[in-house]
């Protein structure tokens, strides 16, 4: 079996410009969401996105991602996104993620999302740094 790490849950509250007119989330939007979770894991494991660009010309690709939708969000409603992360290889994961209602956890979303390390310049995988490697040998 793979290694998988849980990361701290993220939190986002719906405003009007994620919805339609009837108050009701615009499906592209958990994308959003999904990401803005993703990113908030980096961050807080001191995993910068821009560094890895900037330094070493390197970056987080998205390879695919699979939605399923449950039911849907609506304006005020505050949204916990729940991830666990599985790593398949040193330059490849999947984020399991789920958006749940924080109010009566209701499901809304689900998501597997896969993620690549890749050299920009060659555009080939390459091994996601130690301090990403080290979360799963906890």
């Amino acid at each position: 079996m793979n290694p998988h790490f849980r990361s701290k849950d993220f939190h986002c509250r719906i405003y009007v410009e994620d919805t339609d007119f009837q108050g009701v989330v615009y499906h592209a939007n958990y994308l959003k969401y999904l990401e803005r979770a993703r990113s908030q894991f980096l961050i807080e494991n001191n995993l910068s996105q821009t560094d890895a660009m900037s330094k070493g010309n390197e970056s987080y690709v998205v390879k695919s991602i699979n939605l399923s939708y449950y039911h849907p969000a609506i304006l005020e409603d505050e949204l916990t996104i729940k991830t666990e992360i599985e790593l398949v290889t040193k330059a490849r994961t999947i984020f399991f993620q789920s958006v749940l209602n924080s109010k009566n956890d209701t499901l809304i979303c689900k998501g597997e999302v896969e993620v690549c390390f890749i050299n920009n310049d060659s555009g080939k995988p390459k091994a996601f740094p130690l301090g990403l490697l080290n979360l799963f040998k906890s």
